[in-house]
């Protein structure tokens, strides 16, 4: 916790707003996209669906299978409690339906289903997106796909990301959502496996990455990658693109 507070008081000394920003495309981003004020009316559902959780007492066996998933080894947490402290915030979660919808994302892929809070909003960006999302929490991942049954588009994996990443990296995808072990040698490894599957306008979105030291040293690696043209800094999340038409930057954006 001590870490987040001072790496939160240096990123808002670094940080800017759309002025400080001389990329057209991410001036574009930040300015139809991040700080968009016109109302969707899907924020409606983001909410509804928030609060369905929020009154799930149902008990389900949790498994900690990285440092993001926190507490014990194995025990019971209702989705009213991990709504509360481990799903997608709602301020985020409208900001991936914005980002989903401003990118047209026609194939997604998230690691870390959670309780389908963030899987929820990206379908609600683009309800004709085909969603793949895995999760190792085997009880979670099929609470989550029972409250999204509805949308034929999410297809939710049961087990581990190392058992379903060699079939998943064969395949081309507009997004990955990296939102499941928060340790500097998973979030890298997910990555070096995935860097095949980005083309040039794949976005790669890291949950928490001034989650700890070593998960910032890992998007300071990431961002080095030769492949890596430009990265957005958020504080919760980072983005990273591709476009081999832009010259390497790095932005720190107050979002």
């Amino acid at each position: 916790m001590v870490y987040q507070i001072i790496s939160y008081l240096k990123f808002l000394k670094r940080s800017t707003n759309q002025h400080g920003v001389h990329s057209p495309f991410v001036y574009d981003l930040v300015t139809k996209c991040f700080y968009l004020k016109q109302p969707f009316y899907d924020y409606k559902r983001l909410k509804a669906y928030r609060k369905t959780l929020l009154k799930d007492k149902q008990p389900l066996e949790m498994l900690d299978l990285g440092k993001g998933s926190r507490k014990t080894q194995s025990q019971f947490r209702t989705p009213s409690e991990l709504a509360k402290t481990a799903g997608t915030p709602l301020i985020r979660a409208k900001l991936l339906l914005r980002l989903t919808n401003y990118f047209h994302f026609e194939t997604i892929l998230e690691l870390g289903t959670s309780l389908g809070m963030a899987t929820h909003a990206m379908t609600l960006g683009n309800p004709k997106a085909q969603i793949t999302s895995v999760d190792g929490n085997t009880e979670v991942a099929a609470y989550a796909a029972n409250k999204l049954a509805k949308w034929k588009n999410i297809h939710i994996l049961k087990g581990s990301f190392e058992e379903h990443l060699p079939n998943l990296k064969e395949q081309k995808w507009d997004a990955i959502f990296f939102d499941g072990n928060h340790t500097k040698k998973a979030t890298l490894e997910y990555f070096e496996t995935l860097l095949p599957s980005a083309h040039n306008d794949s976005v790669f979105i890291f949950d928490d990455i001034y989650w700890s030291p070593e998960m910032t040293e890992a998007w300071e690696i990431i961002k080095s990658h030769p492949q890596v043209t430009v990265t957005i800094d958020t504080y919760y999340w980072g983005l990273v693109f591709f476009r081999k038409e832009q010259q390497k930057e790095h932005f720190t954006i107050r979002v």
